[in-house]
């Protein structure tokens, strides 16, 4: 009897089960992104049969499938690096795939009990999965990781609408095909064709879908002409895969700068060496004898240097620590700098570090490091200007488009995913950064300390990559556009006008049925 019921509550979550799973296929590592387009209707169709708890339950498992899987990552990391137990790092991963997951449930929850006309269906859906991406986005910090827009990245003509709507809008077309195909399997299975007027919204489904291909194709043709006679820049990016275990011990340092100085003297003549995140074990200018033998090296080089370091500055409370970038000149001169404005939960600082004192494991290896004091101000090297985003930042598109409404005509993120492994943590990051290049129309330069290294052109184009784990200098001219699109300048307006949908049909609809009972 006992395992009749579990047999029972668990039976109906299997199609749940099947959607996440289909869900992590297509995002980097198995790498099957049209299955983004399909992997929602096993978990939208079973909705029907199920009531509105067990609905919940069943978007919770989507997203334990899919997450799960996803960023199961998390736990090595932490216990190779951050120094946990491996029962604590797995509990670590455990809250967070089971926070992701809600949002899966809601979706789940809201689509089975706020019911939309069958031709809306399509469209509500996408809606409230936008919606609640975008909450995901910037709720407690944010955690954007997982978007289902970013599957797409390996698709050219599919992202380019991103340059209007942002990651999101691209999200918003793969849930309206999931929505279409759903209805779609739900009318044959029914032998029912919807109505007239559901035919129209179904319609009007396929029509934008077709129009967001249609928009791609002919803007992916406009954009690789006007790459065709657009200035360029020649960019190296030094990849000097330095193992985590060496990065912060002193007895490295000369190793260190010896790596970097001899792949940098490869990477010239260039207007611009970008080495990645927290290069330098020392703090630059502060220690004369490493700090000079890299001045000597760049002055030698003749060009700019945009470098990662750790920085300190004195405060009342001692010396407060900041994630760098800081731009050289070819005398080694320092031109400007920019200091990571959004840290890593955990990973640079410990929120409420008064409560959480047992969390100071998880920062003893980069830093406990201050939130940047400037804001976006793109950095000059010879005649052009980029905007950095150092590690994390890149996955924040505001982030991105504040740097360009400053002027920046190109965009480096540079990073250290050493804390990664082998596993497909990687290739999701770098991912990321094509949508920065769409969304912005500029061109990515992208330095990571273990790889992935690499250049991305304004249409979404991976250019050249470097392997992960291996020592080297890639060197490569890009194209610089100019102009600004309309995410650039307006940012995610359309999902800013799902979210206000989500919310106004959350309340307005309860409403309704209860002042129909009272009549």
């Amino acid at each position: 009897m006992y395992l009749t019921s579990i047999f029972g509550f668990l039976l109906p979550l299997v199609p749940a089960l099947v959607s996440g799973l289909m869900l992590y296929s297509a995002f980097p590592g198995p790498g099957l992104y049209p299955a983004a387009f399909f992997a929602l209707v096993p978990l939208w169709f079973s909705l029907d049969r199920l009531s509105s708890k067990q609905a919940f339950y069943a978007g919770i498992t989507t997203g334990i499938g899919f997450f799960g899987l996803l960023i199961y990552w998390i736990c090595p990391t932490l216990t190779q690096y951050g120094g946990l137990y491996f029962w604590v790092s797995l509990s670590c991963l455990v809250l967070l795939v089971s926070y992701l997951s809600v949002y899966t449930g809601v979706f789940a929850l809201v689509m089975k009990k706020i019911p939309a006309p069958a031709g809306l269906i399509p469209f509500w859906g996408a809606a409230v999965w936008v919606a609640l991406e975008y909450i995901r986005t910037y709720l407690f910090s944010g955690f954007p990781w997982g978007v289902l827009g970013y599957s797409q990245y390996p698709d050219l003509v599919m992202i380019q609408a991103a340059d209007t709507f942002g990651v999101l809008g691209i999200s918003f077309l793969v849930v309206l095909a999931n929505g279409i195909l759903t209805i779609a399997l739900k009318a044959f299975f029914q032998r029912t064709w919807p109505r007239k007027h559901s035919m129209a919204g179904l319609s009007l489904a396929m029509a934008l879908l077709c129009t967001g291909f249609i928009y791609g194709h002919f803007k992916l043709a406009q954009v690789q002409s006007q790459i065709k006679d657009a200035p360029s820049k020649k960019i190296g990016v030094i990849q000097a895969n330095i193992p985590q275990d060496e990065k912060w011990d002193n007895a490295f340092i000369d190793k260190t700068i010896e790596e970097y100085s001899r792949l940098s003297l490869q990477a010239i003549p260039c207007d611009l060496v970008v080495w990645p995140e927290t290069a330098l074990p020392f703090y630059y200018g502060l220690e004369p004898e490493p700090s000079n033998r890299v001045d000597a090296m760049i002055r030698k080089a003749g060009t700019f240097f945009l470098i990662g370091i750790p920085a300190a500055k004195p405060s009342d409370q001692g010396y407060r620590y900041y994630n760098r970038a800081v731009m050289l000149n070819p005398l080694a001169l320092p031109k400007g700098y920019y200091d990571k404005h959004h840290l890593v939960p955990f990973g640079e600082y410990v929120p409420f570090k008064n409560l959480l004192w047992f969390a100071e494991k998880l920062t003893a290896g980069a830093g406990d490091f201050s939130k940047g004091e400037t804001g976006p101000v793109p950095l000059k090297f010879d005649t052009g200007t980029t905007g950095v985003l150092i590690c994390f930042e890149i996955i924040f598109p505001d982030i991105s488009r504040d740097f360009v409404r400053n002027g920046a005509d190109i965009l480096t993120t540079m990073t250290n995913d050493a804390w990664f492994g082998r596993t497909q943590a990687a290739l999701q990051h770098f991912s990321m950064a094509v949508f920065r290049a769409v969304e912005n129309r500029r061109s990515v330069v992208r330095a990571a300390n273990t790889g992935i290294s690499g250049f991305i052109d304004p249409c979404g184009t991976i250019l050249d990559t470097t392997d992960i784990f291996t020592a080297c200098a890639l060197t490569r001219q890009i194209p610089v556009l100019s102009g600004t699109t309309i995410y650039t300048r307006h940012g995610d307006f359309a999902a800013q006008a799902c979210l206000v949908a989500f919310i106004l049909i959350c309340v307005i609809q309860p409403m309704k049925k209860k002042f129909r009972r009272t009549l």
